[in-house]
């Protein structure tokens, strides 16, 4: 009994110890961030690097504006965000809808592909996507980077998960009964319902989409149509890269993104965790 106690009287601080170099190396390199994003350009590459904040953010931010549109760019990620997560969630969330509820013919073979899209890495799609949106002249156009992520696989497969788990059948023939139709149903019973699955793939897809690097760069060729990733790229040369000024761009950048995932990251763990409850 007293080599249990004792094993538990070490596991909790060592448990907590893991967990705190974890979590260390985990925000180390967003601290390293916005520390060489106040640095000037000669002391980002003196050795040991600076480990605390400087006086140069707004020199940074100024040479930045200067290279590159950047608030152009910065609004641009935001629009093309924001536009796929709205249009990820109507159609993903209607697609899992029909694939949890409804039987129809082809339906496992119809779920099979869907669920074998995610097997392949996306890069794959690059060559056809530009051929696809040259053809139908959207080159350069922020619709051609939200369109073709409006029904992700894994939105797909996220939403026919919690459905499934969340909505019973009997509460979709009460509302038939008193005269709902299908579509009525989906917005007025099911969508309710879905909060913390809407949520979880909301934050999963707007961070997917202001991180997109390819698409971005294959698709836009213009300065003014880049997003942020793309902008901040353009800056870099082999030779003659001010990485004070990338280093705030790329802080500012990811200051939407720590915000979002601290108020949602409960709702998001909560709804990935939830999705899973039945097959």
């Amino acid at each position: 009994m007293a080599m249990v106690n004792t094993r538990k009287t070490y596991a909790r601080p060592l448990a907590w110890a893991i967990v705190a170099v974890g979590a260390v190396l985990m925000l180390a390199p967003f601290f390293f961030t916005f520390v060489l994003a106040t640095q000037p350009r000669d002391r980002i590459y003196q050795i040991p690097p600076p480990m605390w904040f400087g006086s140069n953010l707004m020199k940074n931010i100024h040479t930045l504006t200067d290279m590159i549109p950047y608030w152009h760019n910065l609004g641009m990620s935001f629009y093309v965000a924001v536009m796929t997560t709205v249009l990820a969630l109507f159609f993903c969330s209607m697609a899992g809808f029909a694939f949890a509820m409804y039987e129809f013919r082809f339906k496992k073979a119809l779920f099979t592909v869907v669920l074998g899209s995610m097997l392949l890495p996306p890069f794959l799609g690059l060559i056809p996507t530009f051929m696809l949106m040259n053809f139908i002249g959207w080159l350069d156009q922020p619709r051609a980077l939200y369109l073709p992520a409006a029904a992700a696989a894994f939105g797909i497969f996220l939403m026919r998960q919690y459905i499934s788990s969340a909505v019973p059948k009997e509460l979709m023939e009460a509302a038939r009964i008193d005269g709902c139709g299908e579509f009525r149903i989906y917005w007025n019973v099911v969508l309710p319902l879905i909060g913390p699955a809407l949520g979880t793939l909301g934050l999963i897809t707007f961070i997917s989409s202001w991180n997109s690097f390819l698409q971005p760069l294959v698709i836009m060729h213009t300065p003014e149509s880049f997003t942020v990733p793309v902008a901040l790229r353009s800056m870099q040369s082999p030779t003659n890269t001010d990485w004070g000024a990338v280093m705030a761009g790329s802080a500012i950048a990811v200051l939407p993104l720590l915000i979002l995932f601290a108020l949602f990251s409960r709702r998001l763990i909560a709804g990935l965790t939830a999705g899973a409850v039945k097959g």
